[in-house]
């Protein structure tokens, strides 16, 4: 007589082999774990039922997104010869491209340095010493540039006092953007179709590769890009941000201004709104980043026509703000909980067009700094 999974479970005899489950694979080393991300479906509260959006949730990587950029900027700057083995390797950084490198100099046997600043939170600075890479922090913002130009500077100090150390400029370099074409693959064998990808801008890396590899296959796809509000990338003038991963006090190259059709900034209250609310009802959150993208990516689920199907890029998981975005007191103090952002973004016809506090959105899109770009396919507007 056959027996039940329950009945399995409850007898005191040993499981057969694979009864319940069958092996998982085993990684010999935590470089294989990078990649291979799950999707999950989420509606509400971000949209009803049915109405939803999938979001690829990146945080299930050892150490986020940036692993994927971390260890093929090291991999391809060892192929050309720009890296020695065993050379240093410092670059600036908040935290998630930090681990990403502090797992690349494991796997490459690296010294790592990360340039940071004293809004990265405790918590990271002893994960990434922990991981062997070493944390240096600048004092003071730069006077135009902000805290990312300042860390920039020390950048260019530290790999002038270290004979043989690279940087990987993960704001500038190509191989940041090459690096997520197996992100957008991996979408492709999960979901088959895809018609508007949401997603945080940073250095601009992730947006760029995974947009540019999936409109190969659907040339219509609309992009909506995610800023935060103070965030220099798209014109707004630079001002202090509380979100961390997303935005920027500088212009990075990896930018593909041309690729949007359309950019939301979102204001800290409203990205630990959505957070929260992920985490309550689908038990998958992250930090700014995926909170701001969750409530993007759940206004275009709502949006665009019944049948199309949204993507958000969740770049990780919740553990590094645990003491900020869902620490009650934190949040109080800075006047973040309370406020349940509005269902509709403000609308603004240029992205200058003043200085935004909440979630806003602009459909008309440019480099601020009025450098040529290679015009993308039409997107669904």
């Amino acid at each position: 007589m056959e027996l039940s999974l329950l009945d399995l479970s409850s007898t005191h005899a040993p499981l057969p082999a694979g009864a319940l489950a069958p092996a998982p694979p085993s990684a010999r080393r935590a470089v294989q774990l990078v990649g291979n991300t799950p999707v999950l479906w989420i509606d509400e509260p971000f949209a009803p039922a049915g109405l939803g959006f999938h979001a690829k949730l990146e945080g299930v990587n050892p150490g986020g997104i940036k692993d994927r950029p971390g260890l093929h900027m090291v991999r391809e700057a060892r192929r050309r010869g720009d890296l020695a083995p065993g050379a240093p390797v410092v670059e600036s950084s908040s935290g998630t491209l930090g681990l990403g490198l502090a797992l690349a100099g494991l796997t490459y046997g690296h010294p790592v340095t990360i340039v940071s600043d004293p809004g990265m939170e405790p918590a990271m600075v002893r994960l990434l010493t922990a991981y062997g890479a070493h944390v240096e922090h600048v004092s003071a913002p730069h006077p135009d540039g902000g805290w990312q130009q300042a860390r920039r500077e020390m950048v260019t100090e530290l790999l002038a006092r270290t004979p043989g150390a690279y940087c990987p400029d993960q704001y500038h370099n190509p191989d940041n953007a090459a690096a997520y074409a197996p992100l957008a693959t991996e979408l492709i064998a999960q979901l088959g179709r895809i018609d508007v990808l949401v997603a945080a801008v940073g250095t601009g890396g992730h947006s760029a590769g995974t947009a540019r590899v999936l409109r190969q296959t659907f040339p219509a796809m609309a992009l909506l890009g995610v800023d935060a509000v103070g965030s220099a990338i798209f014109g707004q003038p630079a001002g202090p941000r509380l979100m961390r991963g997303l935005g920027s006090s500088i212009h990075p190259g990896n930018v593909d201004y041309a690729a949007f059709d359309q950019v939301h900034w979102v204001a800290p209250h409203e990205a630990v709104w959505a957070c929260r609310q992920l985490a309550r009802r689908h038990y998958a959150s992250g930090g700014w980043s995926a909170g701001a993208v969750a409530l993007v990516a759940g206004w275009a689920a709502r949006t665009y026509p019944p049948g199309t199907r949204v993507v958000a890029i969740f770049p990780d998981g919740p553990h590094r703000y645990l003491e900020t975005v869902y620490n009650d007191a934190w949040c109080h103090g800075h006047g973040l909980l309370g406020h349940e952002p509005p269902a509709e973004p403000d609308e603004a016809a240029e992205q200058d067009a003043y200085a935004f506090t909440s979630w806003t959105r602009c459909a008309k899109v440019r480099d601020p700094l009025g450098r040529a770009t290679t015009a993308a396919p039409e997107g669904m507007r």
